[in-house]
């Protein structure tokens, strides 16, 4: 089944059947064991590095160079899907990824290894944008389309839910490779049955991909994301600055090009539309400190509790839980309450989780940072779920790649600024005060911002 931008639009709202709802569970296999494999290569990372002999910086470059080549090339893949098909696409890329895991599993060096990471990411660019536009394409009514992101988003968080648990008994049992095949096994299906049960979709009207408009989001998305994480990691020096000015650089060429274009890789037009701008602000101001707490609070359970990593893994997996709950609740919601207003409520939700994490001391042991990031994560379904679906459904379906590209982007940007500044903050305050006091700073700075973000929300998303 192929549609195509020039195929007349159905009469009146079509809804999904069976064979739609399959096909969702084809496209959330790779959002699964993409999270998967990311929390399992965490713990995989010290016998890795034994095995390989890798040393200090080429164990920073195999964790990094996936989230590098992620973020470098989301936009493209979201555009070049809406031109050359998106279940092509989708299917190169599981493709490649499951090659590059195999490779990555068998490497001999540490080079290998990191050039396999390069390929993974290169490919994994490709899944995200991919899945989400044909979420799009499958489900046309606006209800079930909100469930189906739901859906899709919280396979993201069953995986780091899974991923920590399955790491360890992968290394306990096998060696460091087997964590790389996790995921062959789901782009095997993925490409049997893709092909029967998800549309194509592709923008017959659209011109040739512009290269250098490729090269130039390339130019600036890589220095950009390698500065801020260079800042964060070693703080301010000549390396990070540079790469920063080089990618603001670019930048700027990069959006004057856009705008001479008849078909740009980012048409900055989207931003016109007020649903549109004020999600991707919300989702990038949550991946910026959700992450970074997230983070803070896992480290908390390890160096101010003692927990072991599994501990630690078991005293987040309320709040995983939570949030799983609420991807899948808030489209159901969102039939009684009005989006807007659901939004702000989870966003103040979070915001009261993380006073409960300013207060949570290390003498109260680990239940109150469990609770607080639980409540916190209760809160997160209806700003990533809905906020999605806004992004994907307030542009024309033949865009519909290109605005999925731009979520995940801002997802992978707000992760990396916010481990840059307010991570950065933290850990000055760790050193000086200990781990718990850096853990205040974070959610206390995460609980004004999300206290001023509900305010922008309700505001913003009525008017749209």
């Amino acid at each position: 089944m192929t549609v195509t931008a020039e195929a007349p639009a159905p009469a009146g709202v079509v809804r999904a059947t069976r064979r739609e709802w399959i096909g969702l569970a084809v496209l959330a296999l790779p959002a699964l064991l993409v999270s998967l494999d990311v929390f399992v290569l965490v713990l995989a990372l010290p016998k890795l590095a034994a095995g390989l002999h890798a040393d200090g910086t080429q164990q920073l470059w195999i964790m990094d160079t996936y989230g590098f080549m992620v973020a470098g090339f989301m936009v493209t893949m979201g555009t070049l899907g809406d031109r050359i098909g998106r279940r092509k696409l989708l299917l190169a890329g599981a493709a490649a990824f499951g090659i590059a895991s195999v490779v990555a599993a068998f490497s001999t060096s540490p080079g290998m290894l990191i050039v396999a990471r390069g390929v993974l990411g290169i490919a994994g660019a490709t899944l995200a944008p991919s899945t989400l536009s044909l979420i799009g394409t499958l489900f046309r009514d606006p209800r079930q389309r909100a469930q189906a992101i739901g859906i899709w988003a919280g396979c993201f968080t069953v995986g780091a839910i899974v991923g920590p648990m399955v790491g360890g008994f992968l290394l306990e049992h096998f060696w460091w490779g087997a964590c790389f095949l996790l995921g062959v096994p789901a782009m095997v299906l993925l490409l049997v049955i893709g092909p029967k049960l998800l549309p194509e979709y592709r923008d017959t009207e659209a011109g040739r991909l512009d290269l250098p408009s490729v090269a130039l989001s390339l130019g600036t998305i890589l220095p950009a994301v390698y500065g801020v994480k260079e800042f964060a990691r070693d703080g301010l020096h000549p390396g990070p600055v540079v790469a920063l000015v080089v990618g603001v650089t670019v930048g700027y060429l990069f959006v004057r090009r856009q705008r001479t274009l008849d078909e740009p890789l980012v048409d900055f037009s989207l931003l016109a539309a007020k649903a549109f701008r004020t999600a991707l602000g919300g989702m990038l101001l949550f991946s910026m400190l959700g992450g970074t707490t997230m983070l803070f609070v896992a480290q908390f359970f390890q160096l101010a509790q003692h927990l072991s990593p599994v501990g630690a893994a078991l005293g987040l997996l309320p709040g995983m839980a939570a949030s799983t709950v609420s991807f899948l609740a808030a489209p159901a919601l969102a039939r009684r309450v009005e989006p807007h207003g659901l939004i702000a409520g989870g966003v103040a939700l979070a915001a009261a989780g993380m006073v409960i994490l300013v207060f949570a001391g290390t003498a109260a042991g680990p239940v109150w940072p469990a609770l607080g990031f639980a409540v916190t994560s209760l809160g997160v379904g209806p700003m990533v779920a809905l906020g999605t679906d806004l992004v994907v459904g307030s542009v024309p379906q033949r865009k519909a790649g290109a605005a999925a590209s731009l979520a995940q982007t801002v997802n992978e940007f707000g992760y990396a600024i916010g481990l840059a500044t307010v991570g950065t903050l933290g850990n000055a305050v760790a050193r000086a005060h200990g781990f718990a006091a850096g853990l205040h700073v974070v959610a206390g700075l995460a609980a004004v911002a999300f206290a001023a973000l509900v305010w922008f929300v309700a505001r913003n998303l009525r008017a749209a």
